[in-house]
């Protein structure tokens, strides 16, 4: 074979090659971008999330789809509210926000969380109510979990932070039918020292407890029970 028609075999392998790579880059953006997402929604679509609305006053910042903090996987029973500390003194919500997106790229661990309260009282939503997060180890599956920024070592949340965790906490139980004891520390899970604060004084845990049930709205046999 000469070598004209040598390289121009060459060329036409190397225009077939590129070809199919540029092929299968273009379906993996269409898995990535389309396909799996829409995957996710129609196998969440019939979860007691999925028919909550998110207020205003709560930032939406969803997490990538990924297998390290947002696998897509289908919550289907919301059976308490899982209270977390960040555990990174002084780190703000967008802060842990990204730490979880970046676990897409990094994999170097599997954590998430629905929410994060901010230092001064921002909340971020990074997973759908219809889906788990990586939070709470065999409770992922049930519940419902927020994980609060503080600015020390002590664990303890700043007054404008616990304002937005109290807001949030009881308009999760009240979306959800849940009540006063269903709230719960990642300690009375796990045993983990978390939230720390709320571990090492119980006392502040149950008066934060106290105020989530204060903002609740009464429910409707308790409003048109008889004294």
């Amino acid at each position: 074979m000469d070598a004209p028609k040598r390289r121009r075999r060459l060329k036409g392998w190397a225009r077939a090659a590129l070809g199919v790579l540029a092929g299968a880059a273009a379906l993996a953006v269409l898995w990535l971008l389309v396909l799996r997402p829409l995957s996710v929604r129609l196998a969440t679509a019939g979860t007691p999330g999925a028919q909550v609305e998110i207020p205003d006053w709560i930032d939406q910042d969803l997490l990538p789809i990924n297998s390290h903090s947002r696998p897509g996987r289908p919550l289907r029973q919301v059976n308490g509210v899982v209270i977390h500390y960040v555990g990174n003194p002084s780190s703000t919500a967008q802060n842990n926000r990204d730490y979880f997106a970046n676990l897409s790229l990094t994999r170097s661990t599997y954590a998430s969380s629905h929410f994060v309260v901010g230092l001064e009282g921002e909340i971020i939503q990074c997973v759908p109510l219809s889906e788990i997060s990586f939070c709470s180890n065999d409770r992922n599956d049930d519940t419902i979990a927020i994980e609060v920024c503080h600015p020390d070592e002590t664990g303890e949340f700043l007054p404008e932070t616990r304002d937005s965790l109290v807001r949030l906490t009881a308009f999760l139980c009240e979306s959800f039918g849940l009540e006063e004891d269903q709230i719960i520390r990642h300690y009375d899970v796990s045993g983990k020292i978390c939230p720390r604060y709320y571990v090492e004084h119980p006392e502040a845990w149950d008066a934060l407890k106290e105020q989530i049930a204060a903002a609740m709205a009464p429910s409707p046999s308790a409003e048109t029970a008889v004294p």
